[in-house]
């Protein structure tokens, strides 16, 4: 009767189609995993480094997350940032917890901790001076 393409055909191919779908998004899951995992492999596998720094500047980058439930309250979520400057005239950016956020300041210097590109800590020399008024 018709030229068209029959039931079973169309079947069988949105079945294929569904089967490649399913792959692709497998295959980008996987690499996701294996970036992470290669990039926490590295950090492990470098040694941790404590060289002279000054800390150059700071910053923040506030996310909000939507609930995944009705009735649910936005989440806000905040990644703090330092950027420190080396002997060598090199500047390296960390990603840093609120805490040594909040005691890190522009202009402190002292010894800087890493591992990699994972920030270890920060130890500032006592001679900075403070003014008052």
């Amino acid at each position: 009767m018709g030229t068209g393409m029959s039931m079973e055909s169309i079947f069988s191919t949105a079945g294929t189609a569904f089967t490649i779908l399913i792959a692709v998004i497998a295959v980008i899951i996987g690499a996701g995993l294996w970036k992470s995992y290669s990039g926490w492999n590295r950090n492990n596998g470098q040694p941790q480094l404590s060289v002279k720094a000054a800390v150059v500047s700071k910053r923040s980058r506030v996310r909000s997350q939507q609930p995944y439930e009705e009735g649910s309250h936005q989440q806000t979520l905040t990644d703090y940032f330092a950027t420190f400057e080396v002997e060598s005239g090199d500047r390296m950016e960390f990603s840093v917890t609120g805490r040594d956020f909040g005691l890190l300041a522009e202009g402190d210097t002292g010894k800087l901790t890493f591992r990699g590109s994972r920030y270890q800590g920060f130890e500032r020399d006592n001679n900075r001076v403070i003014q008052f008024g």
